[in-house]
């Protein structure tokens, strides 16, 4: 357990970071303007599992060995650009569809996990700040366990109320218009695009 002056301290510098415009909130946003409000708050909490799944991780040891294998960091990338465009194709087909089906918040939820899962830059930003706070003399993935929790829960309510922000409205204009599956299949296509260039440091 983190001492309680560090943790004070941590917690407005992921907070900071939670607020930063970033893959996490786009995709959220994606999820709230196809599927609804509870369907981009199933995302936010795939998200942050994801997240804790890199800090458990990194707080291993095995974030280092990531970093470290060039082929491992683009492997996972690869997987996550494929990801994103299967997401990105198959909500177009719903948009051309005579009667698409919203995503069911269970998937959203396993969505959300894999988006998170497959971008290894999320276990290299880990690696890079949660350490800063870490005192080695006591027990380390205690503490990265701890910090995890309170970017995780962070995380959680400003990425899912972006999402459920955007759902709510996109439902009062659209009403059923395809439209808005076309703007989530673009956001998709745009998070791959930003993976595909994804540089490792």
């Amino acid at each position: 357990m983190p001492d309680l002056l560090i943790l004070l301290a941590f917690i407005p510098a992921a907070l900071a970071l939670n607020l930063t415009p970033g893959a996490d909130i786009l995709f959220c946003l994606g999820q709230g303007v196809r599927s609804g409000p509870r369907s981009a708050w199933a995302a936010s909490a795939g998200i942050s599992l994801g997240g804790m799944v890199h800090v458990f991780v990194a707080g291993m040891g095995l974030g280092a060995v990531i970093a470290a294998v060039p082929w491992a960091f683009d492997a996972i990338r690869w997987i996550g650009v494929a990801y994103l465009l299967y997401l990105a194709a198959k909500t177009l087909r719903g948009a051309q569809s005579n009667a698409p089906e919203p995503q069911a918040v269970a998937r959203a939820f396993r969505t959300g996990l894999m988006v998170n899962l497959t971008n290894p830059k999320v276990i290299l930003f880990v690696l890079a700040f949660v350490p800063q706070f870490v005192d080695p003399t006591k027990p380390v993935l205690a503490q990265f366990m701890v910090f995890g929790m309170v970017m995780g829960i962070g995380g959680f309510f400003i990425n899912g109320g972006v999402g459920a922000f955007a759902g709510t409205v996109g439902k009062r204009v659209a009403r059923g218009s395809r439209a808005l599956d076309y703007v989530a299949s673009g956001v998709f296509v745009a998070l791959a695009a930003k993976l595909a260039v994804l540089e490792r440091a």
